[in-house]
């Protein structure tokens, strides 16, 4: 689940720009990853046929539970953006911000790396209703951080639930994982809390050749959203809610695929299922492909089956699961885009006369 500055000054400066890379070399990776899971699914067609008639035989009022738990994870995801506007001092209404939201879920997964097309869209579109750039990049920046916390939170949990013997080969990764977030928790706090770690991070950079005005920028933003939290309400407590919010996005959609489980029918392997499933989107997150397609697919099957379902059980979990938190959001994240695209034309054409009047 996860989110184009052409008409804003400095937007796609902000927001773009450090997420550039090679898009050649980007585009025939993801068509090499897309051809590789098409001919894994052609030589297991066997499994895949068991699968859908597995699919086949779920009945339809099971799927509203699975829609539910999607549908909350979406609103936890809104409900976190909200927030964090709100604090920075903005005010949209929650409609607005659920639209912008799903319709950069369906920018983000229509291209590979469509994070950055999506965070560059979202940003232009905050601007627009009269958010600043420091906060439109700051909500972006911090949400995402918020996001991944989280999602290494839910790997933890899953890791201390699963055991020792529920790790298995997975234990060096899992590890490594934790690891990295012990280290990212404890750089965010240094840089956000204590003005010598932020000397030496500078310093640092200035080492290693680094001289971005969009790092500064985005450090700048980030300083500043804190900032203005702590004004509002002093301490770390404030920051529990957004962080709740933010793990409450992952978790209920860990459940959509607890609830798909269900509706096919298929025994959860309660000992792996969540470290399976946040080790998948770690995966998905790094955007090789369209929305992770192949990758997510692929990387989720394979841990499933590690974990003991049959490989057409595998399959079939993992197809239904992604219908409901990646295809059947595509269109609704769609028909956000044109509405907004629409309105934000109408708006422009009426204030050009105004323009050219003044």
């Amino acid at each position: 689940m996860d989110g184009a500055g052409d008409n804003v000054e400095h937007g796609e400066d902000f927001v773009v720009a450090p997420f550039r890379a090679p898009r050649r070399l980007w585009w025939l990776g993801s068509i090499a990853l897309v051809v590789i899971a098409a001919g894994v699914a052609v030589y297991r067609r066997h499994d895949v046929a068991a699968a859908s008639h597995l699919i086949a035989a779920v009945r339809l009022p099971r799927l509203v539970l699975v829609a539910g738990f999607e549908a909350a994870s979406l609103g936890a995801l809104i409900a976190l953006q909200q927030w964090l506007l709100r604090m920075g001092g903005a005010r949209l209404r929650p409609k607005v911000v659920g639209t912008i939201v799903l319709a950069a879920n369906a920018v983000a997964g229509a291209l590979p790396g469509g994070a950055a097309f999506a965070a560059a869209w979202m940003f232009t579109q905050l601007r627009r209703r009269g958010v600043g750039q420091v906060l439109a990049g700051a909500v972006l920046a911090v949400s995402g951080v918020l996001s991944v916390a989280a999602l290494f939170a839910l790997l933890v949990t899953g890791t201390l639930a699963s055991g020792p013997a529920g790790l298995g080969a997975l234990r060096p990764v899992v590890l490594g994982l934790v690891a990295v977030l012990g280290a990212m928790v404890g750089a965010v706090a240094g840089l956000s809390r204590f003005e010598p770690v932020r000397r030496r991070f500078r310093r640092l950079w200035r080492r290693l050749g680094v001289r971005s005005q969009q790092l500064r920028n985005i450090e700048d933003g980030l300083l500043a959203l804190v900032r203005h939290v702590h004004a509002v309400r002093p301490g770390l407590r404030p920051w529990w809610q957004p962080f709740t919010l933010a793990l409450l996005n992952w978790a209920c959609d860990a459940a959509c695929l607890l609830a798909c489980a269900w509706a096919l029918g298929i025994g959860i392997p309660w000992r792996g299922i969540l470290v399976a499933y946040a080790l998948a989107q770690m995966t998905g997150s790094l955007r090789l492909t369209p929305g992770g397609l192949g990758v997510v697919e692929t990387s989720l099957t394979a841990l499933l089956v590690l974990y003991g379902l049959r490989t057409d059980q595998a399959i079939a979990l993992t197809l239904l699961y992604r219908t409901a938190s990646y295809w059947a959001l595509q269109p609704i994240g769609w028909a956000c885009w044109l509405g907004l695209t629409f309105s934000s034309r109408r708006a422009d054409h009426r204030a050009g006369p105004d323009r050219h009047t003044g």
